[in-house]
């Protein structure tokens, strides 16, 4: 009687687990809906400004010792009147990439650029802290911002600046592009996720009329649109998201052009990519938690709230995937399947879920591609998904568990650690020793891998099983089967990956640590 009913149980979370995830999976095919309904929906500035007005750039940085000269230098390249243009580098930086930013900032001040240098002797609020703290002593009607990994085009602020000669206005975002695009698999990987985002998200959003994003660099904005919305924020790690939000439910209206692109780097390795991703997911939730009660109480059009429920509770998945994976011996090898074998419900609820949460990612990432860089892009792209859903699956944990932290962080009121994302200059040059971690190999930092590779050798203990039944070894041996052997490939494939990824980039972390001279960028005029 109890095996019974755990059996109906087992099956019963692992079917409504699916069932979530494809619910998540259908979204995507409502997103590339929207953008192939409104791509042509460009938006034009209404009018141009006469008498430009005055912009303040923004960089907020910490300890960027291979990248701080660059944004900097970049900055000042940027083609607008110097009388109207004010620089603010924003340095919270606690070791000697304060003495390299603050060297570029003095030469090029030297040349006549009106470039500032703004150090703080804390990080409280971390970067929105940062971005709060310099509104204080800004000069600009417009806010534009970039991280220091970014190179902003010299037309930046000319391509953006006039569509603000509509008071409705508040943000301009333009696409990011990526400097080390083809470095390897990882960035490669990184540029279709961010391409799929960029490309086809936000142009259905906001050409919809749905709320979209500022994200974190790349835009500029209205100045009284940020103080109308209550301002920079810290109380989550995703301020740009939070802002946006709530300025959009003030009634301002943001404008996204994907014509124009601000390139920036990918993070190279395996350990910066699971921490920008950590800090992304976790802050999206925070937000989520937030305003998400506030958003459906208010009156907005039922489209708007339904994209912003999807918005920000996406994240989820990722929980559910990890769910799926614990599930999957236990479901398909005890009981093969929650429906009776090689029925017609087998197979239309195997063909449903594949169709809902495979194609749709699939169909969402090529399509990306295809409309940035034409058609043989976009079937070129479909030799990447397998790495794609790998590397999905392989993050799951680390992105699980920062979910849990945002939800848990919620109910204890406790604020979150901002952790940067590591910046190589592109090359990945080394860097110096004091910006480095000397202690690497920490129990607390070997638990995640090594419970991500834990999690391949499961999925591998599945493959192992499942290859000896298709070959009849075992008695009752599923002929129909095959098709879940690719799925536990992808599912080992990316544990192992991130995994082993992962341990293989703390160990060069150590390496770099133990160096006494690391290569320092030259600032060269």
């Amino acid at each position: 009687m109890f095996e019974h009913f755990f059996s109906h149980l087992l099956v019963t979370s692992y079917v409504a687990v699916l069932a979530l995830v494809a619910f998540y999976g259908f979204h995507r095919y409502i997103l590339v809906y929207l953008y192939l309904k409104h791509r042509h929906d460009g938006y034009q500035p209404k009018d141009s400004f006469k008498d430009l007005p005055r912009v303040t750039v923004q960089l907020p940085m910490y300890n960027e010792d291979t990248v701080a000269a660059r944004i900097i230098r970049a900055s000042c390249q940027i083609d607008y009147p110097l009388d109207k243009l004010e620089i603010q580098v924003l340095d919270d930086s606690t070791d000697h990439s304060a003495d390299i930013a603050k060297k570029a900032v003095e030469q090029m001040a030297a040349k006549g650029y009106p470039i500032k240098y703004i150090h703080r002797t804390n990080r409280e609020g971390y970067k929105a802290g940062a971005l709060a703290e310099a509104m204080k002593v800004a000069t600009g009607e417009f806010i534009a911002i970039f991280d220091a990994d970014f190179l902003p085009p010299k037309d930046i602020l000319f391509n953006t600046i006039h569509y603000f000669t509509e008071d409705k206005i508040g943000m301009v975002q333009v696409r990011w592009d990526h400097l080390n695009r083809e470095a390897s698999l990882l960035t490669r990987a990184q540029a279709i996720f961010l391409d799929g985002h960029f490309v086809i998200e936000h142009t259905a959003r906001n050409r919809s009329g749905r709320f979209m994003h500022f994200n974190g660099t790349a835009g500029v904005w209205r100045r009284t649109t940020i103080d109308d919305g209550g301002g920079w924020q810290h109380d989550t790690l995703t301020e740009d998201l939070d802002l946006s939000y709530r300025c959009q439910l003030k009634g301002w209206q943001f404008v996204y052009l994907p014509q124009f692109c601000a390139p920036a780097e990918l993070p190279p390795e395996m350990i910066a990519f699971k921490q920008q991703a950590h800090r992304w997911t976790k802050g999206s939730m925070q937000t989520g938690i937030k305003l998400l009660p506030r958003i459906l109480r208010s009156h907005l059009p039922r489209s708007v709230k339904w994209e912003a429920f999807f918005h920000l509770t996406n994240t989820i998945v990722y929980p559910l995937m990890v769910f799926v994976t614990v599930l999957m011996y236990p479901t398909f090898f005890a009981m093969l399947s929650p429906f009776k074998p090689h029925s017609w419900s087998q197979y239309v609820f195997s063909l449903s879920l594949f169709i809902l949460a495979t194609c749709s990612a699939s169909t969402f990432f090529c399509f990306s591609q295809r409309e940035l860089f034409g058609k043989q892009a976009g079937w070129k792209a479909i030799l990447y998904m397998p790495v794609l859903m790998a590397l999905g699956v392989g993050v799951g944990i680390n992105n699980a568990k920062a979910v849990f932290e945002a939800i848990w962080g919620a109910i204890k009121k406790k604020p979150s650690e901002f952790v940067r994302t590591p910046k190589y200059g592109v090359t990945g040059a080394g860097r110096h020793k004091s910006s480095r971690q000397n202690n690497i190999f920490t129990f607390d930092r070997l638990m995640l891998p090594i419970l991500e590779i834990a999690f391949g050798c499961y999925m591998a203990s599945c493959l192992w099983i499942s290859a000896r039944y298709l070959c009849g070894i075992l008695p009752g041996s599923p002929k129909s089967g095959w098709a879940s052997v690719p799925f536990l490939l992808i599912f080992a494939g990316g544990y192992f990956y991130v995994g082993f990824g992962s341990l293989w980039a703390m160990w060069q972390m150590s390496q770099e640590a133990e160096e006494d001279v690391i290569d320092v960028p030259e600032l060269t005029a």
